[in-house]
């Protein structure tokens, strides 16, 4: 009978504990035979077995990219306006916020928004070439915002929120400086845009991504950035067609 938690063990008959005394040392050598007989090569799993998944060692989805795709960052404010512009234009395939210009490592956004940094809040934006060209993005980019009001938009004040182009080879660069010379004749003010290499550039947190895609409700972006679609005619869902012009 099995041990329970209420019985204590039962000590064996004296002729029972002799018996035992003596199998022991056969019972060890028969032990040890058997091992020397075993392979110690542990057998390898099948080749479709697949190991249970640890979440703490799954990495994050990285965006898909494709190698055809060219790079641009803007800084025109806050970033979730210029995001949320920019995700409406054909030919450009991703626009991630973060931040750039800056002279801290991997800033927080708390960090960024006491100037202490120098970083402003830029988007990245992975666009088609063959779609749309560098020149074409720089027109959406002095037509969603006002590029003449130094380190502010509307009521967004401070050098996180400067008006910058960041190029990454001198074709941009070149492109940048002429496309804000024919700008400016939209503007009564001086253009004060700054044109400058690209850094490093740092994705912002989670929440600040696709903001206005999640919440289009909110305060700010129903009072600012709903708007500022409706300015350029661009309809508020993803699901609708980009603007080509």
């Amino acid at each position: 009978m099995p041990l329970t938690p209420f019985s204590s063990p039962v000590t064996p008959p004296a002729s029972r504990r002799r018996v035992w005394l003596w199998l022991l040392p056969l019972a060890g050598f028969a032990a040890l035979f058997a091992m020397a007989q075993t392979s110690p090569t542990t057998p390898k799993p099948a080749a479709d077995a697949k190991p249970a998944a640890d979440p703490k060692s799954t990495p994050a989805a990285k965006p898909t990219t494709d190698p055809t795709w060219a790079t641009a960052t803007f800084g025109a404010g806050c970033f979730w306006c210029t995001q949320a512009v920019l995700q409406r234009v054909e030919g450009i395939k991703e626009v991630t916020c973060g931040y750039m210009g800056g002279t801290v490592k991997n800033p927080t956004y708390e960090e960024v928004c006491t100037g202490a940094t120098g970083h402003a809040e830029v988007v990245q934006v992975k666009f088609d070439p063959a779609v749309i060209s560098y020149d074409h993005l720089l027109e959406w980019f002095w037509k969603l915002h006002d590029p003449t009001t130094k380190n502010q938009q509307g009521n967004d004040v401070g050098t996180q929120y400067r008006s910058v182009i960041f190029y990454y080879d001198d074709a941009q660069k070149a492109a940048a400086e002429k496309s804000m010379a024919a700008a400016q004749i939209r503007f009564i003010r001086p253009i004060v845009t700054e044109i400058v290499k690209a850094g490093d550039f740092w994705p912002a947190e989670d929440y600040h991504q696709d903001y206005f895609n999640k919440h289009p409700t909110a305060g700010y972006c129903s009072y600012i950035i709903a708007p500022k679609l409706d300015h350029l005619n661009m309809d508020l869902s993803t699901s609708a067609p980009k603007k080509v012009k």
